[in-house]
């Protein structure tokens, strides 16, 4: 799957002349709506089939400043029964400057609990591993 080019915006630069730390959240979260409606469809019912942040990461490499194009790639590295594992590669140019994941918990938010990760979910998050065995 092609990347996701995200906009710099100037609110995202901190006072070190690059994007502020807490930003990059905000950046794997957006590549993360585009990836789904890639993935899903805009027809998908999230609130039935939705899931849930548990927890991110992140290790820095190298700043991304202003005038860049930042561009994030989405693998799935784990897949549980009611939860999976999405790594994020943040590269400008085809440099790394950050890697990520984020644990998602597999949700019904109108029953408010968790549930087993949607078949056709689970399906497409397999042919997103990183390195096929």
């Amino acid at each position: 799957m092609s990347g996701v080019k995200i906009q710099v915006r100037f609110s995202d630069i901190d006072m070190m002349g690059h994007v502020n730390n807490a930003v990059y959240l905000s950046y794997f979260e957006m590549a993360r709506v585009i990836f789904f409606s890639r993935l899903m469809g805009n027809d998908w019912d999230w609130k039935k089939d939705g899931v849930i942040l548990r927890k991110n990461e992140i290790d820095y490499i190298k700043p991304v400043l202003l005038n860049e194009e930042p561009e994030i790639f989405i693998f799935c590295q784990k897949i549980g029964n009611k939860s999976f594992v999405l790594e994020y590669d943040l590269k400008v140019e085809n440099t790394l400057r950050a890697t990520g994941s984020s644990l998602l918990v597999a949700f019904d938010s109108e029953r408010s609990i968790t549930k087993e990760i949607p078949l056709k979910l689970k399906k497409e998050l397999e042919t997103l591993f990183r390195y096929n065995n």
